[in-house]
């Protein structure tokens, strides 16, 4: 049995993951932790960071480290945003406002999903002095699509991230079994209507029927160009992992460009994220930023995505582990202990500051 005291009592996100598991509805459980069909992406995108070995200088001079980075020309206090995730209630009635204040007091911008169970206006008033990129998924109703990015610039977002890699929904079976939707009294917030239920008809998950039925699958680079002609806003991309496509992202004029695979929740059997980076990096070669998300669980595995050319990486489930385990602190501690990991690792590599973390440090 995990031990449950407080979050205190735990020393890395693995166990904040068990001590999740022992909170969260089994619906629940099954959709966060899922991925699609036999989960092999899923778990690759752990095992691929395991894979790489750290092979490191001595005598460096690290007593000082410099966790900082620049972020399409911003400066971030150490290279961690919080991946956007939907349903967040799911794991704590504070749900997305939670999450907002913990990244507010740890130092890290937060992602917002279009799937939020809490609105985008709400979660901006909940940490005003936070910094959120907003995650946008397009829709067949173009005038709501608009209608999202118009939200986000007036309530302080700064940056939209564009989900590229669901033009629809990876099948996860645990869902499907579990004929997944929203319980009574949570809804996606930033929606309306039937649309904000997430409901099923009770033969597959809800979440897989609402793909199909309102988001557009048929979306093209010319889509990219049109989404950033409606705001000012950088434009990321997020689902990519060839360079082919990288390279059509930075000439479409993005500010940044994901490599993800969706949490293994999308294709299975595609690449793991950091398996796809060293390419991704080299075809944008510094004219757009680069930012990495799937299967980060320690300090050491932020080291190696720099040193494979990310400007950051992107946090997901860690973070609904924490919230389920202790709500806002919950967050704040898992944040912390991945913070301190990542110091310690910089240190013992012979890295000072983020810019000294090169791929000759891997093998």
């Amino acid at each position: 049995m995990v031990d449950l005291r407080g979050t205190g009592d735990l020393v890395n996100l693995a166990e904040f993951e068990a001590a999740a598991k022992e909170r969260l509805s089994p619906l629940a459980w099954d959709y966060y932790s899922s991925g699609a069909m036999d989960e092999i992406t899923l778990h690759d995108n752990r095992e691929a960071f395991e894979r790489i070995a750290i092979r490191y200088h001595v005598l460096a001079g690290t007593a000082q480290r410099d966790l900082t980075t620049q972020i399409m020309g911003r400066q971030h206090e150490w290279p961690v945003l919080i991946a956007p995730t939907a349903f967040a209630r799911l794991a704590h009635d504070d749900g997305e406002i939670a999450v907002a204040r913990a990244a507010a007091a740890e130092g890290v911008a937060q992602v917002l999903s279009t799937l939020s169970t809490t609105s985008i206006e709400d979660v901006a008033r909940a940490a005003p002095g936070g910094r959120r990129w907003f995650q946008l998924y397009v829709f067949r109703d173009r005038g709501l699509t608009t209608e999202l990015v118009r939200r986000a610039e007036a309530a302080g977002y700064e940056a939209i991230v564009m989900t590229v890699d669901a033009p629809l929904l990876g099948r996860r079976e645990r869902d499907a079994r579990n004929r997944f939707t929203l319980p009574e009294g949570l809804t996606a917030a930033n929606l309306s209507g039937s649309l904000a239920k997430i409901g099923t008809d009770g033969l597959d998950s809800g979440l897989f029927q609402f793909f199909a039925s309102v988001l557009d699958p048929g979306l093209t680079w010319d889509d990219v160009e049109w989404l950033a002609s409606l705001t000012n806003l950088p434009v990321l991309v997020k689902g990519v992992v060839r360079g082919d496509d990288a390279e059509r992202a930075v000439e479409r004029g993005v500010g940044g460009v994901i490599v993800s695979n969706h949490g293994g929740r999308q294709l299975d059997t595609s690449i793991a994220s950091i398996d796809a980076l060293p390419e991704v990096a080299e075809a944008v070669d510094g004219r757009a930023a680069v930012l990495l998300d799937g299967g980060v669980r320690r300090g050491t595995d932020i080291v190696k995505a720099l040193a494979l050319g990310a400007n950051a990486v992107l946090i997901g489930r860690p973070v609904l582990w924490g919230l389920a385990v202790d709500g806002e602190e919950g967050v704040r501690r898992m944040l912390q202990i991945l913070r301190a990991e990542l110091d310690l690792a910089m240190a013992l590599c012979g890295a000072a500051s983020v810019e000294e973390l090169w791929p000759d440090l891997l093998v």
